[in-house]
């Protein structure tokens, strides 16, 4: 497989996707199951704190008790998580953009989730 077939990024490819960078045209379905496939909100968070490691390694060397390293990583760690998932849905929607695809975009699942909604609610509520 060369490396324009890939379908899957490298390590470093992945980590620079962490950080924000697109991937080849080649990959776009790896970026669609990626934002909307199965495990993706657990996908979305490894993802985001891949650029906060060298930081939480810096707190981790910081001279001081044990207890207090790891607390000043703990604090970094959750704060770093609420942001991350607090921003997911536009952090997601750049993605697929960014990768050529609509900003929109919904897992298959969720898409028959929200027919059914529509059937069950257009079935109550006719018109």
């Amino acid at each position: 497989m060369t490396s324009t077939t890939r379908r899957r990024p490298t390590p470093l490819q992945w980590l620079g996707y962490a950080c924000g960078r697109r991937l080849p045209d080649s990959m776009q379905d790896w970026v669609r199951n990626d934002l909307t496939g199965k495990h993706n909100y657990a996908r979305h968070l490894i993802r985001g704190m891949a650029p906060f490691t060298p930081l939480f390694v810096a707190f981790m060397s910081f001279p001081g008790a044990l207890w207090l390293r790891c607390a000043m990583t703990l604090l970094a760690l959750i704060l770093a998580l609420f942001y991350c998932s607090a921003y997911r849905d536009l952090n997601r929607a750049h993605r697929l953009v960014q990768h050529g695809l609509p900003a929109d975009l919904e897992s298959p699942a969720r898409m028959r989730e929200h027919a059914l909604e529509r059937a069950v609610y257009a079935a109550n509520h006719p018109h």
